[in-house]
């Protein structure tokens, strides 16, 4: 009597490439870097807590180059990686600024960490849901909606970086550093165009002036790591109005072009409903 085949037998299980899984790994860095800086500033340890949440900037920026790379992009990666960008640079900077700063003022100090993450929360959800936006104009990849949450994070920090350089009694106020999470949110959430160095393409002319300047940075880095970073924080504050004024010059080009393309279309002669002609 024939046996009959087990109806799994023959069955491939599915296999996923290791190299897929690498960018995850980063994200999965960057959400413990970011909750790690939440312990250094249990422990009153500011410089180590700041660090941390750069740390998983950076590693932010990383994970989805090396996704495009290594042609690892998912659904799942698209999903934990917001999860990662709300705890790392929505909770934990709000913590850390609770602690060094606001819980002073009690409950007012608390609803300026609900304010700014529950800001952070609905940024990260307008920017999935515009990820379906099927016909974008050709210059949105150049800009965000809203201050992007790595830079949101470094912004809601910046009083607690300017406290490693200056008398931190000058920018610790629990009140002015109240208002100023509620901007760095709002600005979150808002619709102004901010630019998106992802996709900046430079001249060749400017490939040498930028290395230079990349290896100022790096020098600042070394050797006046905190007053470094304040300064490209605020380089980043003042680049938010030419953004906006970027991206009104576009739009109306834009805006030129289909109106120019409309009004030929409807000036071109259907002729194949007219048929041929003698």
């Amino acid at each position: 009597m024939a046996r009959t085949p087990h109806p799994r037998r023959g069955r491939r299980f599915r296999v996923m490439s290791f190299s897929t899984l690498i960018p995850n790994f980063i994200t999965v860095l960057a959400l413990c870097s970011g909750l790690t800086g939440i312990r250094f500033a249990l422990q009153e340890r500011w410089e180590f807590a700041v660090g941390a949440i750069a740390v998983a900037a950076v590693l932010d920026t990383l994970d989805g180059r090396m996704a495009r790379l290594l042609k690892g992009q998912s659904k799942f990666g698209a999903e934990l990686d917001s999860f990662a960008d709300f705890i790392s640079f929505g909770v934990s900077p709000a913590i850390v600024i609770y602690l060094w700063s606001t819980e002073e003022v009690g409950g007012l100090g608390w609803m300026g960490v609900l304010f700014f993450a529950t800001c952070m929360a609905l940024r990260l959800a307008r920017f999935n849901t515009k990820l379906d936006d099927g016909d974008p104009p050709p210059f949105a990849a150049r800009f965000f909606t809203g201050v992007p949450a790595p830079a949101a994070a470094g912004l809601v920090c910046l009083p607690v970086i300017v406290s490693f350089e200056v008398d931190p009694d000058l920018v610790s106020q629990p009140h002015l550093v109240v208002i100023w999470m509620v901007i760095v949110g709002l600005l979150m959430v808002s619709f102004i165009p901010t630019f998106s160095f992802k996709g900046v393409k430079l001249p060749q002319k400017f490939v040498v002036p930028i290395l230079v300047m990349a290896g100022f940075v790096i020098a600042g880095f070394l050797s006046a790591p905190w007053m470094t970073l304040g300064g490209i924080i605020f380089v980043y504050m003042v680049t938010i109005p030419f953004s906006y004024r970027s991206h009104r010059r576009l739009s109306a080009m834009h805006e030129t072009q289909k109106a120019s393309e409309k009004v030929l279309r409807k000036g071109t002669p259907n002729t194949e409903a007219e048929g041929p002609t003698d």
